[in-house]
């Protein structure tokens, strides 16, 4: 075993902290050794503002981040500065930090559930068509602005950049969370698309299809756009609309159906958070809104995680609720604190996907349930219900 003479540095004391050691998973090494021996650039970033738990992320996956204390101190030591070289022996070092605990990684969900925060005033509807002009800019008279009391400045806008900045996930998962929460970039600003007007857009788009004789997968896009301009929807706003619903390719669309048919049901079950609809009801003006053509994708099974299903004492007809998981709160504890305020018991496929966007997998999920639920044997079958007590 090599000795080593070991000496303070003169910069120790203020050093001191500076240092972390970082645990890396299996995979995170791999992708190293994948970067080094390709000769690849490769970059990790660590998120997270001074009230929040940092998360590293890299180009396509966001970990969490613990600090696990360790039973003996490790030093940090480097070899000594050629500068002070002839002043120390051959095998000196130099010690530079103590550590008494490593950081942990562990695969997390990205955090995208500020963005709903951040972007609540943002939202892009019907008529606002003009603002994909000129970037929005307005002249108003120094008068009005120093005595109408009405006036106010315009709102800053919130970027692609600022979301890279600020929310704790990868490139990769920024951009999905972008596309699943339908959340528009316009001037490289993020503007959330109103929902009933998107539910618009998509039966528009499936009229579309039918008036120029086209196939859903293998449309012109640049027959769509120009149709949607004669529309007023900007080109900027239907093509982001269909990459969201679909894969563009040499200048061919093709549709994504049940990405298409699932957004036009949640439509419907979106007029219906407080007064419920009868199934039948619901799939009957499903399918007229989908057409013919694809009345055969229509199910239940899209919209899972959007309702609560329930069933009409003394009739043999099922009513469903909007009830997003989106609209829940992300801390596990509380999520669980409003499902089982809303319902005291769940069958095991009812609740599994209210908790999808909380657990990094299935493994995980199952862990949240044992740690928040008690199961339930019942001549139905296996229900989950609270271990703590919730009163609503």
């Amino acid at each position: 075993m090599t000795e080593h003479d070991l000496n303070f540095s003169n910069s120790s004391t203020y050093e001191a902290g500076s240092y972390r050691l970082i645990e890396l998973t299996p995979e995170l090494t791999s992708l190293i050794d994948t970067a080094v021996n390709n000769e690849e650039e490769l970059r990790f970033t660590i998120k997270g503002q001074p009230n929040e738990d940092a998360v590293l992320c890299t180009a396509d996956k966001t970990y969490g981040m613990r600090s696990v204390g360790l039973s003996n101190t490790l030093l940090v030591v480097t070899a000594v500065p050629d500068v002070n070289a002839s002043a120390f022996s051959d095998n000196a070092v130099m010690i530079r930090d103590q550590l008494k605990e490593i950081v942990e990684l562990a695969a997390a969900v990205p955090k995208l559930h500020k963005l709903s925060a951040l972007l609540r005033d943002q939202q892009y509807d019907e008529g606002q068509e003009d603002e994909l002009e000129d970037d929005h800019v307005v002249c108003v008279p120094l008068y009005v602005m120093l005595f109408c009391k009405a006036y106010s400045l315009p709102q800053e806008r919130y970027t692609y950049q600022d979301a890279r900045k600020d929310i704790q996930a990868s490139d990769a998962e920024l951009d999905m969370g972008l596309k699943a929460r339908r959340i528009l970039i316009i001037n490289n600003e993020l503007r959330p698309i109103a929902p009933s007007y998107l539910t618009r857009l998509l039966e528009l788009l499936l009229n579309l299809l039918v008036s120029l004789s086209m196939q859903h997968t293998s449309a012109s896009v640049e027959s769509l756009s120009s149709a949607f301009v004669e529309h007023e929807v900007p080109r900027a706003v239907s093509t982001q609309i269909m990459v969201w619903f679909g894969e563009i390719k040499d200048g061919k669309w093709q549709m994504d159906v049940k990405a298409v048919v699932k957004e036009i049901g949640l439509g419907i079950l979106r007029d219906h958070r407080h007064d419920p609809i009868e199934k039948e009801d619901l799939l009957a003006k499903w399918k007229s809104l989908v057409g013919d053509t694809f009345e055969s994708a229509v199910s239940l099974a899209l919209l899972e995680g959007n309702y609560l299903e329930s069933e009409v004492l003394g009739s043999e007809s099922t009513t469903y609720k909007y009830f997003p998981a989106s609209d829940l709160p992300v801390e596990p504890a509380a999520r669980f604190s409003d499902l089982f305020l809303t319902r005291s018991k769940w069958k095991g496929d009812e609740i599994a996907p209210f908790l999808s966007d909380i657990a990094v997998n299935v493994k995980e999920r199952d862990k949240l349930l044992l740690k928040y639920c008690r199961t339930v044997t019942e001549p139905q079958g296996v229900r989950y219900t609270a271990r703590a007590q919730y009163n609503g």
